[in-house]
Order: structure tokens, then sequence, then C-alpha cells
């Protein structure tokens, strides 16, 4: 079945889910009594939320593509930011916060990566193992508390009020923004891309057109890792400390984010400005729930059937298209 200029109707309706999915959420939270109305500083702490999110959410994206998986980013961005947190305590400067940052992720990245393709372990539990490592990390190397460290500038970046104020929202937003443009263009013109779009398609035709599959894998894993890294160092500007515990099922916004944008956790499809709406999504999701008054759980049971029906979704489409 085709729509407009022959395209099947199925990718018009990956591409527009994410606008249409956000659209739906905002008048079911305006149906919603007392019907609160959504202020500027609403709208700018939704945009410092999807930063964070959005941020891991590109690397994810490029791994959901390849047809594989990461339940451990939760954890390593609680790893990321305590270990930056301890960077800066120990007086160390911005610059030195930002590197350890950045090669935290990548490493964890490139441990999840290896313990795919080296052991041939399924991605789901490489990372769900992972998972518990790098939050037990995360408590060891803080002696299980926070970590309160001066944040250096850092907290400017991920402030919901931006200084100056013509930015309109916080600089790591329009970071975000920029990060979402550039790995647009390496998912469609960069070898790194198209490799991780031919692995998540048909992995076995992959390999027979001469494309090194385990290496590949493990380069998306180490590129995500350090999106993770960045994301963790945002995650502890704006708490100001480095928390062991933060980030505890943000995985699944995460996940959700690109499967919300046209990520088909089949592989070989995936969007980066999909995923990026995907996170706005969840971002509004969880500040109307603060909103409303609702308590936690309540927030955890949205979030969770939101993933059944994407995925549920996802199966859907697929099914069609076979």
């Amino acid at each position: 079945m085709s729509g407009l200029a022959g395209r099947p109707v199925s990718a018009w309706l990956r591409a527009l889910a994410p606008a249409l999915s956000l659209a739906a959420a905002v008048l079911v939270f305006y149906a919603i009594p007392p019907h609160p109305p959504l202020t500027l500083f609403d709208l700018r702490l939704v945009a410092v939320h999807a930063m964070i999110v959005g941020t891991a959410a590109i690397g994810m994206t490029f791994i959901i593509i390849s047809a594989g998986i990461d339940l451990s980013v939760g954890s390593a961005i609680a790893l990321v930011s305590v270990a930056a947190a301890l960077v800066l305590e120990d007086g160390g400067g911005v610059g030195a916060a930002i590197v350890v940052a950045l090669a935290t992720g990548a490493l964890c990245g490139l441990y999840n990566g290896l313990l795919i393709t080296g052991l041939r372990l399924p991605p789901f539990i490489a990372t769900l193992g992972t998972l518990g490592f790098y939050r037990g990390a995360a408590k060891w190397i803080s002696g299980s508390i926070p970590v309160t460290a001066p944040t250096r500038g850092l907290e400017r970046w991920v402030n919901p009020i931006p200084d100056p104020p013509w930015l309109l929202v916080a600089p790591g937003v329009w970071l975000m923004v920029a990060l979402g443009i550039g790995f647009v263009l390496v998912l469609r013109y960069s070898v790194l891309g198209q490799h991780a779009l031919a692995i998540g398609s048909n992995e076995a035709t992959a390999r027979l057109c001469g494309i090194r599959v385990a290496r590949t894998k493990v380069a998306i894993y180490v590129v995500a890792g350090l999106l993770t890294g960045l994301a963790g160092l945002m995650q502890f500007a704006r708490l100001t400390q480095g928390d062991p515990t933060v980030a505890i099922g943000l995985e699944l916004d995460i996940i959700a984010a690109v499967v919300i944008g046209g990520g088909s956790l089949s592989g070989g499809q995936g969007s980066i400005v999909g995923t990026l709406a995907g996170a706005v999504l969840m971002a509004y999701l969880r500040n109307r729930s603060t909103v409303l008054g609702w308590p936690n759980f309540v927030e955890e049971m949205i979030v969770g059937h939101i993933i059944i029906v994407a995925v549920a979704v996802d199966r859907w489409r697929a099914g069609r298209t076979s």
C-alpha cells in the first residue's frame, strides 16, 4: 500500500510516529484536571531532561540499527558522573573531567562490544551483566555515597534558565542538537553508518560482502559509550554531584526514545531525528507527571507500557513489510 509520492504508508507512519505521539501526549495531559498550563520554564525543564536522554539515545540509535541493545547505559551514566565528580573533587579542571567522563564512557562501550563479539554473547545478556557491574563499580569508587564536587562552570550548560537569555534553552540542549545533526550525516554518509545498517539488516550478508562485523560492532559500542560519557557529565552538572544510584531505569527512557523515533529492535532501521523527538516525548511525560503530582511509580508504569506499545507497533510494522 502506497501513500503520497508512492511512499509506503508504513514509511509515512514510521516518519510521523514521534510527532503524532507527542501531539497525542500533549492532548491527553491537557485533558487531565486541573489542566496545568505548559509554561516557558516547563518547556525549558523538558529540554534539559531531553538533553540527557537524547544525547545517550543518539548512540543507542546506532546500536539498535545494528540489531544490538545496551541495557547498561543508565549504570554507565552513573559511573561516569561519579568519575567526573572525583576528578573535580581532587582539584582537577573541567578539561580533565571531560576527558575522564568521555574515556569512562568509551571504556564501558568497549567492554560491552568485546563481550558481545569476543564471547559471542547476545547483546541483551552481555549488557544485562554489565548493568550490574557498572553500577557496582560506581558504588565502589564512591564509597556508596554521592560525591559532591565543584562544578567549575559546568552547571551553566544544563541550567534551564540560559545565560545569555537569547539562547532560549540550556547550552547543552544546543550541543545535543548539533550532535544530532552531525550523527545524521554520519549515519547517512559514513562507512560506519552504512555498515551499521547493513549488519542490522542482514548480518550474514554483510559478512559475505566483506564487512568486518565484529570490528564494526565494537566501534559502534565505543561511539555510543562516548555519547554516554557526555550524558553522564551532563547528569553530574545537573545534580552538582556524582551519585552512584542515579539514572536507575533511565535506559528504559533511552530505548523507548529510539523505538518511538522509528528504530526497529530487529535492526536495520532507525532515525536520529526521530530519536530526539522520542527523547522530547519521554521528557514531556516525566514533566507532566511531576506537575500533576503523580507518584514516581505511576511514571514508571506509564513508561513501561509506552515501551510495550512501541515494541508492539514495531513488530506490527515488521509483519506488514515481511
